[in-house]
């Protein structure tokens, strides 16, 4: 008889949105910094064969553009309002984290959630809903800490016995949960990610094109007014301001993999419609906290 492989935690501290990206197998991700800092995150991340729990923390606001694996069901448990968000592996999702970020999720795996018959069409509309129970903030606390005793720990629980407990508890909150908003702020909050996840779409298929706000309405299929509000209230942020944040990641990825060794800080620039370099050198700065020229020197590291 075949004897199972222990359980082990593996951990990743990253200085990257592109490594950050990268660290969580299984996921199709693209991530685009969106707040002033040097970035630094965290992967925490436990293979259960089937069911993977995984802690993310991220210091910076980060736009997240991203598929989970195609046939899981994911349930994912938001530090920053503490509610849950549920995720299948069928729908690309945009997702931008204010500073500070921090969630835990269980990923069943599609061979598990066909062996035990989970239903996902069943929750079709609950997908990426925030969703209330009291049970969410203390059974995130209890996630993350049993990924530390799991670092800790000589002799650690069975595979089989934590993975049913995993799904056990997490169809208790499931069955336990609320939508926290009203309908009508329930179906606002529909269309706006509608119209995020066409953008994110998008996005994702062409992470370097670069458009203007007339362009960007007309990829969303609505008025500029209706983008603009509701990029507001999604994301916090102008339209204009995505953009320009958007190229300057853009800009970023480039000169951390230059196309040949003679590239400049100018070329890069010019490249994704910075022309002036010095308000150039001064907004990459305020970003990411350094100067290109510094970027383009540690080119060594992967493209997200």
């Amino acid at each position: 008889m075949t004897q199972a492989a222990p359980l082990r935690v593996q951990a990743f501290a990253t200085g990257d949105v592109a490594a950050q990206c990268n660290a969580t197998p299984g996921w199709v991700q693209q991530y685009q910094q969106m707040s002033p800092g040097h970035f630094a995150g965290l992967i925490r991340y436990l293979d259960l064969q089937g069911v993977e729990v995984y802690e993310e923390c991220m210091n910076t606001r980060v736009e997240q553009n991203f598929n989970a694996p195609p046939g899981s069901l994911t349930f994912c448990f938001d530090g920053s309002d503490n509610a849950l968000y549920m995720l299948n592996g069928e729908s690309r999702n945009t997702w931008i984290t204010p500073e500070n970020y921090r969630e835990v999720a269980v990923v069943f795996g599609p061979q598990f959630v066909q062996r035990h018959g989970l239903d996902v069409a069943t929750l079709e509309g609950l997908f990426m809903a925030p969703l209330t129970s009291l049970q969410n903030a203390l059974f995130s606390r209890w996630l993350s800490g049993t990924l530390t005793r799991l670092s800790e720990v000589v002799d650690p629980p069975s595979r089989d016995a934590l993975t049913q407990q995993l799904l056990d508890d997490c169809l208790f909150i499931l069955d336990n949960a609320c939508v926290c908003l009203d309908p009508g702020s329930l179906q606002r909050r529909t269309d706006e990610r509608t119209l995020m996840a066409r953008i994110g779409e998008w996005a994702a298929d062409v992470p370097d094109e670069t458009v203007n706000l007339l362009e960007l309405a007309r990829i969303a299929g609505v008025p500029l007014r209706q983008l603009q509000h509701g990029f507001k209230t999604y994301t916090g942020m102008s339209p204009a301001q995505w953009l320009r944040l958007r190229r300057l990641n853009s800009a970023r990825r480039e000169l951390l993999n230059p196309p040949s060794a003679e590239t400049t800080v100018a070329e890069v620039a010019m490249n994704w419609s910075f022309w002036h370099l010095g308000r150039f050198s001064h907004s990459y700065r305020a970003l990411f906290k350094e100067l290109p020229s510094e970027t383009l020197k540690r080119h060594q590291k992967p493209r997200c």
